[in-house]
């Protein structure tokens, strides 16, 4: 009963606690002590559940702790003890301030949605005083609760990296006094490409998830879905914010297809198509034209979705424009170079040009230690290797791989195709 009881604190706590954290974050303007109350709510609910059962709604049992949590807080700390009249406005008005050049930006949008903790926590997470790096792996650690592990796997760097830059990075903030506010016009513009990474990563997790049982974790894709959908209201002029809602809509499409009965992984090319979402797709189209109407045909998420819309626009997938694809993979090397991207374009060029000539691009990529640890690059190879007859090697390849995989579905998936050879 306990385990049940855990297991199901764990998936609120991963839908809830950003909201939580926002929610507490504005009563006490420091995203860190925000976290250290919303973790105390967890403790309480670790400690009450197991026995009282979990409430009917968890999310607003959390939240009220926390906020009760702060209020102690508020009251003993004499530091903090000037805000608590601000305190008690806010949870009365149960809504932030609303910047008025916003609210006009929004057209029709409400008033409210701006006036939302999570959009305001991840501009807070993704201010400039902070690195980067910092941002995008704070934002993803408050607003998707995913752990310093699964944020260094996305990174691909050392977990301890992570950690102390999750550290630095509130302490930083609550030194410079940032405030818990989206910001404004050429600000606003100024953070928008750390949030569109963060949002990106995010998203990558509840789509393959980096750890666990589940193959994915669909409700982190659409909490960057909406976050994605409402940046595209508050800055409509930005390209890339487009192309980024495209990317993650036609991503997003294929969510149904991507497991079988069991909850396996299906990967694309065996996808019954059929089950595809069209009205996503369709979403995606949009956007991409969006993007590409504002001149961001050439921005790495619109190449990026222009790649997703040649698997869109393939009624099958023998039918896919590889060749087109393996183009748009030589254009996003250029935008934005990676590892990662050159190991995707080897699969592009092998499925464009033959398994020898994707081969090649992949040992170039043999001694990349950003990689070292990263399943899918001898994932890859293994296949590439069992398209040529080389089957020995692959089955080693896919064997490394699956020693590799941090999740558990993507490590069967491995075993299965070493065993296949």
């Amino acid at each position: 009963m306990h385990s049940t009881t855990h297991d199901a604190i764990s998936a609120v706590w991963r839908i809830e606690s950003a909201k939580i954290v926002g929610g507490v974050a504005r009563m006490v303007r420091d995203v860190g002590l925000a976290e250290e109350l919303a973790q105390d709510a967890l403790v309480s609910a670790l400690e009450h559940w197991p026995h009282e059962g979990v409430p009917a709604n968890p999310g607003a049992w959390l939240m009220r702790v926390a906020r009760n949590k702060a209020l102690d807080r508020i009251r003993r700390d004499r530091s903090l003890e000037g805000k608590l009249d601000q305190i008690v406005h806010d949870l009365q008005a149960q809504e932030a301030l609303v910047a008025p050049d916003f609210v006009d930006a929004l057209d029709e949008a409400r008033a409210d949605e701006i006036g939302d903790d999570v959009l305001r926590l991840m501009f807070t997470a993704c201010h400039p005083v902070l690195s980067m790096q910092a941002r995008a792996a704070l934002t993803l650690k408050l607003l998707a609760g995913l752990t310093t592990h699964e944020i260094a796997r996305a990174y691909l760097v050392p977990e301890p990296t992570i950690a102390q830059r999750i550290v630095r990075a509130k302490r930083t903030l609550s030194e410079a006094n940032v405030p818990f506010a989206v910001p404004r016009g050429d600000e606003l513009r100024a953070r928008l490409a750390s949030v569109l990474e963060v949002i990106y990563l995010v998203f990558n997790e509840g789509y393959t998830a980096t750890a666990g049982e589940d193959w994915m974790r669909p409700a982190l894709c659409d909490e960057a879905l909406r976050l994605a959908r409402m940046l595209a209201e508050l800055a409509p002029e930005q390209s890339e914010v487009h192309g980024l809602v495209a990317l993650l809509e036609l991503q997003a499409s294929r969510a149904n297809s991507r497991v079988d009965a069991q909850g396996r992984p299906v990967l694309l090319l065996d996808q019954d198509r059929a089950r595809w979402d069209r009205l996503l797709i369709r979403r995606g189209l949009i956007a991409l034209e969006r993007a590409e109407a504002l001149g961001g045909a050439l921005g790495p998420y619109a190449l990026q979705a222009a790649i997703a819309a040649c698997h869109a626009r393939a009624s099958t997938a023998a039918g896919t424009d590889w060749k087109r694809i393996a183009a748009i993979y030589d254009a996003l090397a250029q935008v934005s170079p990676s590892p990662v991207i050159e190991l995707n374009r080897a699969v592009a060029v092998g499925m464009a040009f033959g398994p020898a000539a994707g081969l090649e691009i992949i040992d170039q990529l043999a001694h990349d230690k950003s990689l070292g640890h990263y399943q899918w690059l001898p994932s890859v190879r293994g296949d590439l290797l069992a398209k040529l007859g080389r089957h020995d090697e692959a089955r080693a390849e896919f064997m490394r791989a699956a020693q590799l995989a941090g999740n558990a579905r993507e490590r069967e998936l491995l075993l299965e195709r070493a065993r296949a050879g």
